[in-house]
């Protein structure tokens, strides 16, 4: 669409508008053409020679060209005026000279009109070659005289001189003005560097260097082996491949190769060479060649320049062609040839250019120009028209003869590309009608917009703001994160205590040791609550697991079975949760070594942390059947051993994920009963608590009240269950036994971690009737503040009093003295595994020296710190029963079967006895569960010593009895 504007009512004119009749129809009908080269494909473009009628207005028919230029300049259009150079002893050399200085880009505009500059890469080699032959002079004659060898020598010379100019014009810096750094023939060397930086930086220094060097030496020998010793890559250039490709360079006579490749170099350079020899031989033979090469080379380039369908969609930003404008085009200044070239290069190439020009010539110039365009139409015809009706006219005719009178030129043939527009006096004088002026539509391409060096910086700060943006939210999120990707298995969470927590399935490079706090090599060790002396850590255990799952997977890929176990591997204050998960991965651990020795079965092992105290095992159990549900090589789940509020939940999703779980430690007594994928070693709170009950009725005086209470934790605001159900269980069981017990338990709470112990303590030993027997629900890291008030309330002092307890208590350390027992009390406390009996028949302790980092003798009896808690064992025989039932007739099953085949798991000398799942609920209640119940009290050096009362490893269903379990008489 052609817009329309006011012209500002001024004398003398406006820069950019015209001051005569003329220019303004002529500068209409330039951006009737301009809009036309917006909206068509390669619309054709003439050359416009203006000439005056009478020779008087020779002059300002040149001003008028002035006009027109400094109108389309202001309208943004990339134009360039023809200097007079008046460099040659010829017409044509004169023309020449005036095309090369078309070369520099400066000559177009303004670099702000219309997107980049201009660059002309042909053009310059074009004016390398010429300046080549120049320095070479009468010494490289135009014929090689003698023999082929002469013909050689003078070849040479002239790559030679090309190679000192290094293929560009004289005086024409590396990075002049004109130089694209998006050609392929520095893509292609960049790639290279950028690729073998990122190569090597991954490699040793040595590599490094030694493929530097390699490199250096292919680029020596490629300087030295090409002709002429030209730039590397040169081959690859635009200009390069134009200048083998275009047939108005190729010889018929010649056999020298003619095309260019990537893969052959050296044959490429040779056709490079051969060709330059060619067009310096013809260039020093003079004639209308090097005139008509350099309206080519020109023409080629601003076509290329103006090409749409380009990686940067350099002609969609260009919608105005441009404009060549000569004010005085005469045969001194080699003006009329240059049109005359314009059109024999058209006339001889099929492809349109972009370049519109504009000339101005003296009347008795004209006919020189003689061979333009036929009038069809008379001229006294036309000069009855208004002028603006004849330009319209002669545009037509011009455009309707152009198919016709294309031809080669010659001194008769017309010049179809060049369309004379006589201009009569009368439309030389002041503008007439000022109101109006047509101009294409000047509103910025859309392409200039989207497709833009702007747009690109927006997009890329856009994009790299997100990437920023969603590479810290991934980091912030997942425990193992790259820019845009993230290991989903494993989550990060904030713990209570500020730090952060890793929740979920380490896969991957993730490990939850590197979660941990790292101890300052200056601070001194703080004392651990419970059974802290293990000889290995959980980064030892982490590495041993990931070396045995990487040679399953590398020698064993289609004949193994996958466990998961899940554990609390978070630390706490205390460390007593971090032990429990380091002693039961040792067991996980410890069981796949054994198995992957010797058997065929092979057993992998994905270790999930539910965080501190497995306070996040809902997350992690997600986590695992996320996991599962795409890798069906996961069998079941080891550990979940704490008893919680959301131990049901946690059940229930690996239950609807097809997993069963396998508890060495976890003692829920509504767990089996309600879930049918819930298998524990762990004997039963309630049947726990039953044995106790042998005590409690040792205990008890008949025919004597005896007052009796139980002190558990409060659970109203924490997750534990165990002590909810060991406080539920154990008042039955006083009661049941003839003990005054109040109706409710004493309830205590937790405040930063420690328990509130002290009020409890007063108001029981300063009541009338202090109680005998208290059953104590709590946890093992609760029972040292415990003894400390009890010690210290002198209504307890002196007065013998019963605590019992539950298996929690396996965990304390009595032996080495990190618990202790306050004067007058009796500690009587359950425990899950009897491993002195047990140790007899099993090769448990064996396996233990032979595979477990860091054990020595010390560590290797049954009531060693680092075993005596069963938290091992009892991991271990979870990990061989789950592993029997996913292994049956030497063959992985798949999860539904294992969980079938565990309920006929019957596995004898285990580390706990014989792991017996064939009563396991709903088929019955299960018998057979290890036991032990202790005594612990002090001695005369103030040190608590544990003994046992009585035990029974697992698989033996004999019960127990009061005289079996005499508390006078410790076994």
């Amino acid at each position: 669409m052609v817009t329309f504007g006011r012209v500002p009512d001024c004398s003398g004119g406006h820069r950019g508008l015209p001051v005569t009749d003329a220019g303004v129809h002529l500068q209409d009908r330039l951006e009737i053409l301009i809009e036309d080269f917006r909206t068509s494909a390669d619309p054709p473009m003439p050359a416009f020679v203006l000439h005056a009628q009478d020779s008087a207005d020779d002059g300002a028919v040149a001003e008028l060209v002035q006009q027109l230029y400094e109108g389309q300049e202001a309208h943004s259009t990339r134009c360039a005026v023809a200097q007079n150079v008046y460099d040659g002893g010829t017409e044509v050399r004169r023309a020449a000279a005036m095309v090369r200085a078309l070369s520099d880009p400066k000559k177009w505009g303004d670099p702000k009109a219309a997107y980049r500059r201009y660059t002309f890469p042909r053009l310059r080699l074009v004016h390398a070659i010429d300046d080549a032959v120049a320095e070479l002079g009468d010494t490289w004659p135009a014929t090689a005289p003698g023999s082929p060898e002469a013909g050689q020598d003078q070849r040479q010379r002239l790559l030679d001189q090309l190679a000192r100019q290094r293929w560009r014009p004289k005086g024409r810096g590396r990075w002049s003005p004109g130089l694209q750094l998006s050609d392929m023939a520095h893509i292609l060397p960049a790639s290279i560097v950028a690729g073998l930086a990122a190569l090597l930086a991954r490699t040793d220094w040595y590599m490094a260097v030694g493929a530097g060097l390699a490199l250096l030496v292919l680029l020596t020998v490629f300087s030295s082996v090409l002709p002429g010793r030209a730039p590397i890559f040169l081959w690859l250039r635009r200009e390069s491949r134009w200048f083998l490709t275009t047939t108005f360079l190729r010889a018929a006579d010649r056999e020298d190769p003619t095309e260019v490749s990537l893969l052959r170099p050296v044959r490429s350079w040779r056709a490079i060479a051969a060709r330059a020899y060619d067009v310096a031989e013809a260039l020093k033979a003079g004639g209308d060649f090097h005139l008509q090469l350099c309206v080519l080379a020109l023409r080629e380039d601003l076509r290329d320049n103006h090409r749409r369908w380009s990686w940067d969609l350099r002609g969609f930003k260009r919608p105005r062609p441009p404009m060549l404008f000569l004010p005085h085009a005469d045969e001194h200044n080699g003006g009329i040839e240059l049109i005359r070239a314009v059109n024999d290069v058209r006339n001889r190439r099929s492809e349109l250019d972009p370049l519109v020009v504009v000339a101005a010539v003296h009347a008795q110039d004209v006919p020189r120009i003689e061979r333009g365009a036929v009038r069809t139409t008379p001229a006294h015809v036309l000069s009855q028209h208004r002028f603006s009706d004849q330009l319209r006219t002669l545009y037509r005719e011009w455009a309707r003869n152009l198919r016709a009178r294309q031809s080669p030129s010659g001194e008769r043939a017309v010049l179809p590309w060049v369309m004379k527009v006589p201009l009569p006096h009368d439309q030389l004088g002041p503008v007439e009608d000022r109101h109006r002026h047509l101009r294409a539509s000047h509103r910025p391409p859309l392409a200039r917009l989207v497709w833009s060096l702007h747009t690109l910086v927006l997009i890329l700060a856009v994009v790299t703001a997100g990437t920023a943006m969603r590479a810290h939210t991934l980091h912030k999120q997942y425990c193992s994160a790259a820019v845009l990707t993230a290991n989903r298995d494993t989550r990060r969470h904030a713990a209570s205590d500020g730090s952060t927590e890793c929740i979920g399935v380490a896969t991957g490079d993730v490990r939850f040791a590197d979660w941990l706090p790292k101890a300052d090599p200056g601070d001194d060790p703080k004392p651990l609550v419970g059974r802290s002396e293990t000889p290995w850590t959980v980064q030892q255990l982490e590495g041993l697991i990931a070396r045995q799952n990487a040679d399953v997977l590398a020698d064993h890929a289609d004949n193994y079975v996958t466990v998961v176990y899940a554990g609390p591997l978070s630390h706490d204050p205390d460390g007593s949760s971090l032990v429990k998960g380091a002693q039961e991965l040792a067991g996980v651990y410890l069981a796949q070594a054994v198995i992957n020795k010797g058997s065929s079965v092979r057993l992998r092992v994905l270790v999930a942390n539910g965080g501190l105290d497995l306070g996040r095992q809902v997350e992690m159990a997600n986590a695992i059947a996320s996991y599962a549900a795409h890798d069906p090589t996961v069998v079941g789940v080891v550990g979940a051993g704490r008893d919680l509020k959301s131990s049901r939940e946690t059940t229930r999703i690996l239950m609807k994920a097809g997993l069963p779980i396998v508890s060495g430690t976890n003692s829920a007594t509504y767990l089996p009963h309600e879930y049918a994928n819930w298998f524990s070693l762990a004997a039963p709170d309630q049947w726990q608590v039953r044995q106790l009950g042998l005590i409690a009725a040792q205990l008890r005086t008949q025919g004597k009240q005896q007052h009796a209470l139980v002190l558990a934790r409060d659970t109203t605001e924490t997750p534990d269950m165990y002590t909810q159900e060991q406080a539920r269980y154990g008042q039955a069981m006083l009661k049941a036994h003839g003990f005054t017990v109040p109706p409710k338990p004493r309830l205590y709470k937790r405040d930063g971690g420690r328990p509130e112990l002290r009020r409890h303590a007063r108001q029981i030993c300063q009541n009338a009737t202090v109680p005998s027997v208290i059953y104590f629900a709590g946890r093992v890291e609760d029972l040292d503040p415990l003894m400390n008030q009890l010690s210290r309330e002198p209504g307890c002092s002196g007065k013998p009093i019963a605590i019992l307890t539950g298996d929690d208590l396996s965990k304390a350390d009595f032996l080495h003295g990190r618990n202790r027992v306050a004067p007058e009390v009796t500690l009587y406390h359950a425990a899950l595994a009897e491993l002195e009996k047990a140790s007899v028949q099993t090769d448990f302790y064996a396996d233990v020296a032979r595979h477990l980092p860091g054990v020595t003798g010390q560590h290797l009896a049954p009531d060693s710190p680092a075993l005596a808690s069963g938290q091992t064992a009892l991991a271990h025989d979870a990990t061989q029963a789950l592993y029997d039932a996913a292994s049956r007739d030497d063959k992985p099953q798949s999860r539904a079967l294992t969980w079938v085949n565990l309920r006929t798991v019957r596995i004898p000398n285990m580390a706990t006895g014989t792991i017996d799942f064939t009563t396991a609920p709903p088929y019955g209640d299960r018998t057979g569960h290890s036991i032990v119940l202790k005594k612990v009290r002090r001695n005369g050096d103030g040190i608590a010593e544990p003994d046992v009362l009585c035990s029974r490893v697992a698989g033996d269903t004999t019960a127990l009895t009061e005289t079996e379990c005499d508390i006078k008489d410790p076994k």
